[in-house]
């Protein structure tokens, strides 16, 4: 009988520490950081949030947003952006109705860059004044293509390239991270 009962209460033990060694070993795992966590955005996760409300009119519609601030000087990296931009709103395809590319025009801005953009039907130039922009980038750097949700808060930040092919290849990290979002939102 003493044999019985002691290989019952080893396999009572095993089978207890089946079921919670693992648990402690997945508590130990996140709790030291034995692994990178995962991250599939490919852009800047920018916390906490930054609200363009000010930036935009009360027309605006709800739409996912790709917005870039036009400097005083349009060159080469601005060249791209603007490019990426066009060329994004066309990647995505039947989702391109719930998504916008915004370019923000300030008082300084390039006027030649902005005439260019006239005629771009997937561009929708807003105009605006350092002041608002200064308010809602506060300490972020104006220098990039941002994603906004449809509640207009910017919310990843891709930088600039000055060379064409990388910002082809950046490109489509925005628009990888634009169909993920898209995918998962029911709004916009």
């Amino acid at each position: 009988m003493t044999t019985t009962k002691k290989s019952n209460k080893v396999l009572i033990f095993i089978f207890i520490a089946v079921f919670t060694l693992p648990v402690i070993l997945a508590k130990l795992a996140l709790d030291n950081h034995w692994f990178t966590e995962a991250a599939t955005n490919k852009g800047e996760l920018l916390q906490p949030s930054l609200d363009m409300t000010s930036l935009l009119t009360e027309h605006d519609s709800k739409k996912w947003k790709l917005l870039y601030i036009l400097p005083a000087q349009c060159d080469v990296s601005c060249e791209n952006a603007i490019y990426s931009l066009t060329q994004l709103h066309s990647a995505l395809g039947k989702e391109q109705d719930r998504a916008e590319s915004i370019i923000i025009a300030l008082e300084d801005s390039d006027a030649k860059a902005i005439s260019a953009m006239a005629n771009n039907k997937h561009l929708k130039v807003l105009e605006s004044d350092q002041q608002s922009v200064n308010q809602v980038f506060k300490q972020v750097t104006t220098n990039g293509i941002f994603m906004a949700d449809t509640l207009n808060n910017i919310i990843l930040r891709y930088p600039t390239q000055t060379d064409p092919q990388e910002a082809v290849l950046h490109s489509r990290d925005i628009l990888s991270d634009m169909r993920k979002v898209l995918k998962l939102s029911r709004i916009g």
